[in-house]
């Protein structure tokens, strides 16, 4: 927490201590605060100690303490101030309950801190809300407005919880609404039922549809904003110093990472702020309206005996939605793993179609189709199996579900009514009392409703902590790794008592001893599998296991071309000019690279988009890749078989162009061709060392 944070917090307990020793005050009978119940300062007081306490908690649900302890304090001191205030100002006094309300609803979002699934789901939403970073919006006056982030998603979730409390207070005022206008008709006092109609009802619903129209605008925006954040910061932390590299190695393994930060985020976003929201609208009917049902059922006898059973009516609705919960729970827990095996079976099916559609060549020269067929059938098998289980549990959900909904609408007047054909309560109080009850029921009833929606988002906050624990791991591997990757004073790239090692553990490149001389065209030479490769990514600083030092020239450039480049989507433009982006060189400096390494068609070929991994072939493509050294100029050049798809003179020719092009870049090769061994220098030769098959170093 930051310092204004943290000063804000210090007030606000102060004020709150002090609001709940003046509901206490008013409680015991002091006169000045004797219009405070007793309840109200006790509230305050156990606020007071979850303000303390949340100091220690994550800021999401921190954020909503502070925020109901501000309106208590607020409606302590308005309800403190009521023998003072005009007489035409004590009608807004807001009554002791909203005090009580606000206070309950601090300790309520305390209380899920402490739930272990609760701590799971906010600690993604924490960091949004924790930032310490700045942003800027152009509104058109010139000079871009700056705000804090965290700090304007906090001030745009406030609105919205504001105007979600009035549209509350709007609801609660059309149910005394209601009850006055059919009291009006049984009466038949028609000229009451025009003065509630267009003095009443009218003016409620315009603020109701103009909140909504300004809610819309507002949450559009903060969703937006915080989805962006998110998903920037995870796809950030992905392409970070080679850590999506990493994620397949080990315990960071993890399936599906593009669907985690697209799809899942999304999810996220959207059900965590509807939960949100609905869950406070729901909690606050819920007071609202058992405050009204109570009051309407204190004096309501039992049909035919004269007990009275105080808010009868707030404890039958409370024990049918409890049963309507522990029913729908019983129905649907499967769900949860269900659903959670569902996005994982989906993700894998639409990964393999990928997967075939950037090797369709191959799979085709192959006559690979049959076994593509089996592959995907079976994939998509496991989609469509787990869908069934997903339907066998969801069908007798959704029933359920629908019983429960279609009897809200019948239960609450097939009780109300025995009173009143009783003559206990009047139309109005009958349909007053019926909307209460649903109302309220409805609250109860929360997680019945969403039992689905929980289960399926459950699955969602699974797959991002886990990928956010898999980015964690993947993270600690290039921490914990013991290869130091240091910068020399000299010229030359040295590596000294080095071992490298598979993902496992296991030896496989030992170096004592080697300088690569700046200047120097060298060939690495030895069997596949020696470790060639994987020196070469150890220089590049992406392959994390191992010991021992590589040292390499300070200030100097260097590149790696991989057997298989990689092109992306796009222009041939952005593809050639990869990994710099879409701008950096000129168009005829890009013509020219493509003409020196043997592409003189595709010269004229900038501005087309294609995907021109399936458009080139291989050899096209390792060609593009050398178009791209030729533009980077980098002083370092390392080539891992990058040229093992041209044909032999074709392959010399790359090679020339290398050597005139780029006279003052260091050249290091891995190939197998005894012909490569003309256009280098120096010749090293990966060999066994002593008994072990698997551990080899250049000789």
């Amino acid at each position: 927490m930051d310092r204004s944070g943290t000063n804000l917090m210090t007030l606000l307990i102060a004020l709150s201590a002090l609001a709940s020793a003046l509901g206490l005050a008013g409680g015991l009978g002091a006169g000045w605060f004797s219009g405070i119940p007793l309840y109200v300062g006790i509230a305050g007081a156990l606020m007071t100690a979850a303000l303390v306490m949340s100091r220690s908690i994550g800021p999401f649900l921190r954020f909503f303490i502070v925020f109901y302890a501000m309106g208590y304090v607020g409606l302590i001191a308005m309800i403190a101030a009521g023998p003072i205030l005009p007489a035409s100002l004590t009608g807004y006094t807001p009554p002791p309950l909203t005090a009580f309300t606000s206070a309950a609803f601090a300790l309520l979002a305390f209380g899920m801190s402490r739930v272990p699934v609760m701590r799971q789901i906010v600690g993604i939403t924490d960091k949004y809300f924790s930032t310490n970073e700045r942003a800027s919006y152009d509104l058109g006056f010139g000079k871009p407005f700056t705000f804090s982030v965290k700090w304007m998603a906090m001030g745009l979730l406030a609105i919205i919880i504001l105007i979600n409390l009035g549209q509350v207070w709007i609801s609660v005022s059309l149910s005394f609404f209601n009850r006055n206008w059919f009291d009006a008709i049984q009466a038949k006092n028609g000229a009451e039922f025009w003065r509630l109609l267009f003095q009443v009802w009218v003016p409620l619903v315009a603020i109701l549809i103009a909140s909504n129209f300004i809610e819309f605008l507002i949450v559009s925006a903060f969703k937006i904003r915080w989805r962006s954040w998110l998903t920037e910061k995870l796809f950030g932390r992905w392409l970070e110093d080679g850590t999506h590299y990493r994620l397949q190695f080990g315990d960071a393994r993890v399936d599906n990472p593009d669907q985690r930060i697209s799809e899942d985020i999304r999810k996220y976003i959207e059900t965590t702020y509807s939960l949100t929201i609905s869950m406070i609208q729901q909690i606050s009917s819920l007071v609202s309206f058992s405050v009204i049902l109570w009051g309407l059922s204190s004096n309501l006898t039992l049909p035919g005996l004269d007990t009275k059973i105080p808010g009868l009516l707030f404890w039958i609705a409370l024990a049918y939605a409890t049963i309507g919960t522990l029913v729908a729970h019983l129905i649907g827990k499967k769900l949860i793993r269900l659903n959670f095996q569902q996005e994982v079976y989906e993700a894998d099916f639409r990964f393999g179609l990928a997967r075939l559609r950037e090797y369709g060549e191959p799979v085709a020269l192959l006559g690979g189709e049959k076994a593509e067929n089996k592959r995907l059938s079976h994939q998509f098998g496991e989609v469509i199996r787990n869908f069934f289980d997903i339907v066998r549990v969801q069908k007798w959900l959704s029933a359920f579900i629908q019983l429960y909904g279609s009897s809200n609408s019948i239960v609450p007047i097939v009780i109300t009514a025995p009173f009143f054909f009783a003559g206990q309560i009047t139309l109005g109080v009958l349909t007053q009392t019926s909307q209460a009850f649903a109302r309220v029921d409805a609250a109860l009833s929360f997680f019945i409703d969403r039992y689905s929606l929980l289960a399926d988002f459950k699955a969602v906050v699974d797959r991002l902590s886990s990928f956010d624990t898999s980015l964690a791991k993947a993270e600690a591997i290039k921490t914990d790794s013991k290869i130091s990757l240091t910068h020399a004073t000299g010229a030359h790239l040295h590596l000294s008592e080095l071992t490298l090692m598979l993902p496992d553990r296991q030896p496989i490149v030992k170096v004592d001893n080697l300088s690569l001389q700046a200047g120097e065209r060298t060939l690495l030479i030895g069997p596949s599998g020696s470790g060639k490769s994987t020196m070469f990514r150890a220089i590049a600083g992406i392959w994390p296991f191992g010991e021992g030092q590589i040292a390499a020239p300070d200030g100097k450039s260097v590149l790696l071309l991989p057997q298989r480049p990689y092109l992306p989507l796009g222009t041939l433009r952005a593809a050639v000019s990869y990994p710099a982006v879409s701008g950096a060189y000129s168009d005829d400096a890009i013509k020219a690279a493509l003409i020196a390494a043997k592409l003189p068609q595709l010269a004229e070929r900038l501005n087309e988009e294609a995907y021109w991994v399936q458009v080139l072939s291989l050899g096209e493509q390792q060609r593009v890749a050398i178009a791209r050294v030729l533009l980077a100029k980098p002083d370092w050049l390392f080539l891992d078989e990058a040229t093992s798809a041209m044909d032999e003179p074709m392959e010399l020719a790359i090679y020339d162009v290398l050597r005139r092009e780029l006279p003052g870049t260091t050249v290091v090769s891995i190939g197998h061709r005894s012909t490569l061994k003309a256009m280098h220098d120096r010749i090293i030769e990966m060999k066994p060392v002593g008994a072990s098959e698997r551990l080899f170093s250049p000789a």
